[in-house]
């Protein structure tokens, strides 16, 4: 946005698009004074010195307006970057109150009825909530980092679980790529929240991220009950993640979704910096 202009600097922008515009009146009209002619050409009759004041005015004039002009729009794109900046920030902090809060929802049940298992949990999510924190914050982390992620995140679910769940997890990366923390892991919950926790059988999931040339391609797939209602609206979640990849792959993310009967299918496409 242009900063706002001052009451100081208004009356100096007036003050000077006055002067401007009178300068060439009064010249002219004491031309015609002083020459007692009808007509006069804008300075013909001064000396040069005189004109070339008046152009080098003018031409300070528009260089000043230039240096402004550009000054706006280097400012713009200050406050701009600031601004995705912060709210970059905003959106990753929401990530891992919204994560964990469902799994020590969960995990209170867990307590009273196997404390070994609650106790491999609460191990387990302490690891998730140290990359979380440490990790989550930083601009990129190692793909390899973040698949070890989404690994751990499985392993916590299927510690809670008590039904059979096939999760199919089939990763093809390169040790060198990069990528915005935090990303696949609300696709991964959503498949799980949406998914896994509403059937009592035959759940699965199947997650496939690889690699190819400098592109990043992560599909997920699971089924549901078709009978549970929805709003159809998309949660926190995926708000989230939409504007994340919008200030931070922007033209160069593609995400979209399929939805059949009983299955939902989401796949995110991003390319590498």
């Amino acid at each position: 946005m242009i900063y706002k202009i001052s009451r100081k600097k208004w009356l100096l922008i007036i003050g000077i698009a006055a002067v401007t515009a009178l300068i060439p009146v009064v010249l002219t009209v004491f031309e015609l004074i002083t020459t007692e002619k009808d007509s006069v050409v804008f300075l013909e009759n001064y000396p040069t010195s005189v004109g070339v004041l008046v152009l080098l005015y003018y031409l300070l004039l528009f260089f000043l307006g230039v240096f402004w002009f550009v000054k706006q729009i280097i400012l713009f794109i200050r406050l701009n970057n600031e601004k995705s900046k912060t709210e970059l920030l905003h959106l990753k902090s929401q990530i891992n109150p919204h994560f964990f809060f469902n799994t020590l929802n969960n995990l209170y049940g867990l307590v009273e009825m196997d404390t070994k298992k609650a106790q491999e949990l609460i191990l387990k999510l302490s690891d998730m909530m140290r990359y979380s924190i440490y990790e989550g914050e930083k601009d990129v982390v190692s793909l390899k980092d973040e698949v070890d992620y989404l690994t751990n995140y499985i392993e916590l679910h299927k510690m809670r679980y008590h039904k059979e769940i096939d999760i199919e997890f089939n990763s093809q990366i390169e040790d060198d790529f990069k990528v915005m923390p935090l990303l696949f892991i609300i696709l991964l919950e959503n498949a799980f929240k949406h998914g896994v926790e509403n059937l009592s059988e035959n759940a699965f999931v199947r997650i496939n991220i690889l690699t190819i040339e400098n592109t990043i391609k992560f599909t997920i797939e699971n089924n549901f009950d078709s009978s549970e209602s929805t709003d159809g609206q998309p949660g926190i979640g995926l708000k989230n993640l939409k504007r994340r990849l919008e200030l931070v792959y922007p033209k160069k993310h593609t995400l979209s979704f399929l939805v059949t009967k009983n299955t939902y299918k989401a796949q995110l496409i991003l390319q590498q910096f």
